[in-house]
């Protein structure tokens, strides 16, 4: 049990880590912290795993990139800029609203299901995620805050019980619309670094949906 808790916090760091990448544009020190040993040994970590290698030998080699691209940091932001902030035609805009149901920003469904789930869980997110509730940056931080409460739980039962509910939230709520959002970021990123972050998101959620279901 001690060691299922574990795996739980190294698994909620990651999702919020994913969920940073999208919630804002990275900073000067954001990239010189990517090309520190200490990042650069967590990437290649992840990149152990033959499931999640692809998509981090492409993050790397973005990041490796960004090395010799004049004015990076700017470069970068406009490329989340382009990729997350514009109109749904020119953009893979990260909400669940625009691919799942009738897509569309007037589609509020998914963001009263996933506000709803925060307050039947008394899960708020961070005060800086200014977004509606179906953005995939506020879907995965509160997938985070729902790994480290199941931590809390005693029981072993209770503990198998709610990563089964992990497991369900994932499926239903993120990879109902996730594939369809990394497929888009991969025709419009033509640098690649927020295309990769895409595909590892959606290879780390299904790796760990097969984990949660015991497979």
């Amino acid at each position: 049990m001690q060691e299922t808790k574990a795996f739980n916090e190294k698994r909620a760091e990651i999702y919020w880590w994913l969920s940073s990448l999208f919630a804002k544009e990275l900073t000067e020190t954001d990239i010189e912290q990517y090309q520190t040993p200490e990042i650069r040994s967590f990437l290649a970590g992840l990149g152990e795993n033959e499931t999640l290698k692809p998509s981090i030998d492409k993050m790397t080699d973005a990041l490796n990139r960004l090395n010799d691209r004049e004015d990076a940091q700017l470069e970068l932001s406009a490329d989340f800029c382009d990729l997350f902030l514009k109109s749904d035609k020119e953009s893979a805009l990260p909400y669940a609203s625009m691919y799942i149901g009738k897509s569309g920003l007037l589609n509020d469904e998914p963001a009263k299901e996933m506000a709803s789930l925060m307050a039947e869980h008394s899960i708020a997110v961070s005060a800086s995620l200014n977004e509606p509730a179906d953005h995939i940056a506020i879907e995965l931080d509160f997938l985070g805050n729902l790994i480290i409460r199941s931590n809390e739980l005693e029981q072993e039962q209770h503990l198998d019980d709610a990563l089964l509910e992990q497991e369900k939230f994932i499926r239903e709520m993120i990879l109902s619309w996730v594939p369809q959002f990394s497929t888009k970021c991969q025709s419009l990123d033509e640098f690649g670094f927020y295309a990769a972050v895409a595909s590892l998101l959606v290879s780390f959620l299904e790796l760990d949906c097969h984990y949660l279901a015991g497979e």
